[in-house]
Formats: structure tokens, C-alpha cells, sequence
């Protein structure tokens, strides 16, 4: 089975964060529209992006899922001019409510985890369960995937309080108003190096300590249980 197309990381950036950002901060300037327009217009991009991410990739993307709720809220309380306090509330909550969920399914025949670290789309997963099998090794590849999942929790709650500091340091101005949508646009603008670079940071920091961990008890190195077409790839990369 071929692994499903990788998401454009370009894309992704263009038109969840900068092109909302932008149009946020400068639509009413471009456009001859009420605040309410320029704000589904803005929103407009990151919802489709999401559409299509899973119509070209046949796959659920949770930073999609995240984005997508997140971007529903920010619309909602736009649109009914809900006091701006609550986009706070709301940026700290979407992923504290994530994070709540990859710890409550940790130890589950199906930890949420595997979704995002231990994918078959990455890793041979019939192999290195084989070998652990054969080594006797389950229990404290266990404890691994355990570790990864605290730090993949970790990222969630500490980007939810990041989250809650930025909107409510950024967003002050009432909501629906063409000023919130400047301050929403500058705040996804932030949120890039603010948040999601030190969350991937930490992503990184366990997806290292999971191949660690596959190699200490398998006994085959990385490019050996990558999933079969990576592993083509990193050989004829290698040539």
C-alpha cells in the first residue's frame, strides 16, 4: 500500500496563515466590504484548504481538524459579536481539548498517539511489531510510545497557554468590528513563531525519542522498518 501524498507545507502556510492574516489586516482597506465579509472571506481560505487537504490526501489531518474548529469559532464570535474576551478562551481551549484526548487514549488498545507519531504511513508497523514480538520487547516499547505520548500532550497544553496569553494580550477591540480583524490578523500572524514553532519543537522531541526507542528494541536501525516506499526512497537518496 502507497503512503497517502504528503501535505505542501508551502500551501499549508500560505493559505492557513499568511493570506487570512493578510486579509484580515488589510481587506477593508482593499475591498469595499463590512467587517463581517472580509471576515468569512478571510476564513474562507483555511476551510477550503482543509476541504481539499482531505480530498487530494484521503486523509484526516489533525492540525486540519484543529485549524478548522478553531477557524469556525473565530467566525462565529465575529459574525454574532460575542465579546472579543472569548477568542482567549477559545484559542487556549481547542488545544487543551486535544491534548486531554491523546492522554485519555494513551493507554487504550488504540492510543491517539499512533495517529500522529507511529503511522504505518511512516514506519513499517508489521515488522517492528514482529520483532518486538520476537525480542520480548512490547513492554518497554510500551513504556516509549508512553514517554512520546506525555510529550506530545505537553505541546497541547503548552501551546493552550500561549494561545491564551496572545489572543489576550492581541485581541482587545470589540468584536465584528473592522479593528478586530485586524488585531484576529495579527495574532494568526504571531501564532506561527509564537506557538506552532515551539509545539513542533517538542513534536520533534518525541518523534526522536520513538525512533530511539524502535531501534533499542528491534534491533534494526531506522531505514530498515521505515514504511517500504520511504525506505526506497532514503536508499536511492543514499546513492
Amino acid at each position: 500500500m502507497n503512503p497517502p501524498k504528503r501535505e505542501n507545507l508551502w500551501l499549508n502556510l500560505a493559505l492557513n496563515v499568511i493570506l487570512p492574516s493578510v486579509l484580515l489586516s488589510k481587506g477593508a482597506d482593499w475591498f469595499p466590504l463590512p467587517p463581517s465579509a472580509v471576515l468569512v472571506l478571510s476564513l474562507a481560505f483555511p476551510i477550503g484548504y482543509g476541504i481539499y487537504d482531505y480530498i487530494r490526501r484521503d486523509k484526516v489531518n489533525l492540525f486540519s481538524v484543529i485549524g478548522f474548529v478553531s477557524i469556525l469559532i473565530t467566525g462565529v464570535i465575529g459574525l454574532i459579536r460575542i465579546p472579543s474576551q472569548w477568542i482567549a478562551v477559545k484559542e487556549a481551549a481547542v488545544p487543551l481539548l486535544f491534548g486531554l484526548i491523546i492522554l485519555a487514549t494513551a493507554k487504550s488498545k488504540k492510543p491517539f498517539v499512533h495517529r500522529i507519531l507511529f503511522s504505518p504511513e511512516l514506519f513499517d508497523v508489521e515488522q517492528i511489531e514482529t520483532s518486538l514480538a520476537e525480542k520480548g520487547t512490547q513492554k518497554a516499547f510500551a513504556g516509549v510510545m508512553l514517554t512520546c505520548t506525555y510529550w506530545i500532550a505537553a505541546s497541547f497544553v503548552i501551546s493552550a497557554f500561549l494561545n491564551y496569553g496572545l489572543a489576550s494580550w492581541i485581541v482587545t477591540a470589540e468584536s465584528g468590528t473592522e479593528e478586530f480583524n485586524r488585531q484576529i490578523g495579527r495574532m494568526t500572524a504571531l501564532s506561527w513563531p509564537v506557538i506552532v514553532l515551539p509545539s513542533m519543537g517538542m513534536m520533534m522531541v518525541a518523534l526522536l525519542k520513538l525512533i530511539k526507542g524502535i531501534e533499542a528494541n528491534t534491533g534494526h536501525m531506522l531505514e530498515d522498518v521505515l514504511h517500504p516506499d520511504l525506505r526506497e526512497k532514503a536508499k536511492a537518496k543514499s546513492q
